[in-house]
């Protein structure tokens, strides 16, 4: 990770040595390969070349295919071969108002004006249907900014022959198409440019000498936008908080002030900013990110300071409380530990440079947002775009009850003295069946965010995850696991390629969040009946090592499988011969058996 490339960032020092942070990048181990189009109305080399390095940074190695100058609907609509041979897995359409080719004119009518409204849409919908049919990936099409001159003034924002009402009804059009298409997405420069400021992101001078449809110093903001729909489209979004209190959810420091002169609410100014933080977090958490607290106190100040009746975020609000004087780093590897979530799934927020820098140094892959002013904790996180929104499951509005009560679930562990009674104890219920297209969504998510019990670490997009179901040379599996504490959703995918006679399992993956609970038992003996309905005797595993997924190296070990190969780098291959017979492995778990036990 390149700290350069974190929000806030220096947009000209990014454009200036792009070169040599772009070798730096290419050097990380692990990086996951993806094919990226971009379809441009405008130059679009620049935003390229530092999409790229925003990519590389969240761990994306990008190979692209770009259109020629103004290419962008001829390519859509009439083929090219470069750019159907690279078969890509997400389409980016860099248009602006530049592209918007008609205006209404002062004495048009209104049924003139929605005449021309519709045909400037429909020249973008079945540019994008032709897309959708072509490749089935997502797409990631911008609106429109504003433009930068008002021939009407103040009017024309609201009357309909103002270019800027225009705009805006035309931006509306591509929302309503976003409702009906779960793989089409809008970049926002409409605010990006508003945000940058329109009059200098629109400066004609870049049109007229380079044809750049925003200024040269505006593309990394641009770039940065894009690459994180792309991030959050490939499950690269960060899942969890862990926020600091003193000073960074109220005002003042609990074990000094007392909890009753905390800065909270709205009797004062800055009691108004610390609630304005907190809302915004309650906020992201009703979208499934995890808040939790790692503060230097005495728990029972903590405490009292969280009980402050002007608090936003309430003690049930966070997963874990870690108040105490242990180093903050520490604290941060040891909450990821007990998540089960992986060090850099966490933003650490901290109003203290010094507590920063050490979980910089310590914690890799952890953002770190500076937190200068109370004023703009809202901003450090919002612009960072850690939690960027693109696909939304019930999953993701149930994840804070999830871990909610595997916290209830590790209390329950520690009062047994055997661990099988502790796991029957749970009385799980499992749902593993071939997919099904009511959970291919959750499947692909799966596939793209599970990175530490991954065996192939291969990636899938949902029309990827659909075209292997309806296939005769697959066998598919999803497991739903719940349990006497609640549901947990999908949580395991096997994938096996049938070939001669033998299946080759070429994805299996699990959420680390039911470990050790005897779900991957269960998923193999579903796995072998499968094959048995289809006389399908040998079975081939696959384990391809990264820096996080060690933790399944000796997986196949475990279900009964022989070595058969290893090359230098590591990677493996296990076979299992089911002829002779198969013993079940999973005794804890009840599986398709109708109703669980209540």
């Amino acid at each position: 990770m390149m700290w350069e490339l974190e929000y806030p960032f220096d947009g000209k020092m990014i454009m200036r040595k792009r070169k040599s942070f772009r070798r730096k990048l290419l050097g990380q181990p692990n990086l996951m390969e993806k094919k990226i189009a971009i379809l441009g109305g405008s130059t679009t080399h620049d935003i390229k070349e530092i999409l790229e390095l925003f990519l590389l940074n969240y761990g994306i190695k990008p190979i692209f295919f770009e259109s020629e100058y103004a290419q962008y609907w001829q390519d859509a609509m009439f083929g090219n071969e470069e750019l159907a041979a690279l078969k890509p897995d997400i389409i980016y359409i860099h248009t602006s108002n530049r592209n918007i080719t008609a205006y209404p004119e002062i004495t048009d009518k209104a049924e003139e004006i929605d005449n021309l409204l519709e045909r400037q849409y429909l020249h973008f919908e079945v540019m994008w249907k032709k897309l959708e049919e072509e490749y089935h990936c997502p797409v990631i099409q911008n609106n429109f900014e504003h433009p930068y001159f008002r021939l009407l003034g103040n009017q024309d924002a609201s009357n309909p022959r103002g270019r800027t009402n225009f705009i805006t009804r035309l931006n509306q059009k591509f929302y309503e198409y976003v409702v009906n298409h779960e793989k089409f997405f809008i970049n926002d420069i409409n605010y990006q440019s508003s945000d940058y400021g329109l009059r200098e992101w629109a400066d004609p001078f870049f049109w007229h000498m380079y044809k750049y449809s925003l200024c040269q110093d505006a593309i990394p903001m641009l770039a940065f936008n894009v690459a994180n729909i792309i991030k959050s489209v490939f499950g690269k979004n960060k899942k969890a908080l862990a926020l600091d209190l003193d000073n960074t959810l109220w005002g003042g420091i609990v074990g000094d002030d007392g909890a009753e002169n905390l800065e909270l609410g709205q009797e004062t100014s800055m009691g108004q900013v610390y609630t304005e933080f907190q809302s915004y977090l309650k906020g992201l958490q009703a979208q499934g990110v995890l808040l939790n607290v790692i503060s230097k106190n005495e728990k029972e100040n903590a405490m009292a300071g969280l009980g402050h009746p002007q608090m936003v975020l309430k003690p049930d609000d966070f997963i874990e409380i870690k108040a105490n004087w242990e180093p903050k780093s520490m604290n941060l590897t040891q909450m990821a530990e007990e998540l089960a979530l992986l060090p850099e799934s966490f933003v650490f927020v901290d109003d203290n440079p010094a507590e920063r820098e050490i979980v910089k140094q310590q914690v890799p892959g952890a953002a770190v947002p500076v937190m200068d002013k109370a004023e703009h904790y809202v901003y450090a996180v919002d612009r960072a775009g850690y939690f960027e929104m693109t696909n939304f499951s019930k999953d993701d509005l149930k994840r804070n009850d999830m871990y909610r009560e595997n916290v209830k679930r590790s209390a329950l562990q520690n009062s047994f003295a055997n661990y099988e009674d502790y796991l029957l104890s749970l009385k799980m219920y499992a749902e593993i069946k071939p997919f099904d297209p009511m959970y291919m969504s959750r499947i692909a998510q799966l596939t793209n965010k599970s990175n530490q019990f991954n065996l192939t670490t291969k990636h899938y997009t949902q029309d990827g995850i659909e075209q292997a179901a309806a296939s005769d040379k697959y066998i598919t599996l999803y497991g739903k696991l719940e349990d006497c504490f609640g549901d947990n959703g999908v949580v395991s995918v096997v994938i096996g390629e049938i070939s001669n006679g033998e299946l080759n399992i070429i994805l299996w993956l699990m959420s680390c969040r039911v470990l050790k609970r005897d779900m991957e038992f269960a998923m193999m003996d579903t796995l072998v009946q499968e094959c048995g309905k289809r006389k399908i005797s040998l079975l081939k595993g696959y384990y391809y090592p990264t820096a996080k997924n060690g933790m399944v190296k000796e997986f196949y070990k475990m279900q009964g499988f022989v070595k058969v190969s290893e090359d230098e780098e590591g990677n493996t291959v296990w076979q299992l011969d089911i002829s002779q017979g198969y013993e079940l492995k999973n005794h804890v778990i009840k599986v398709n058996e109708g109703e669980k036990e209540k």
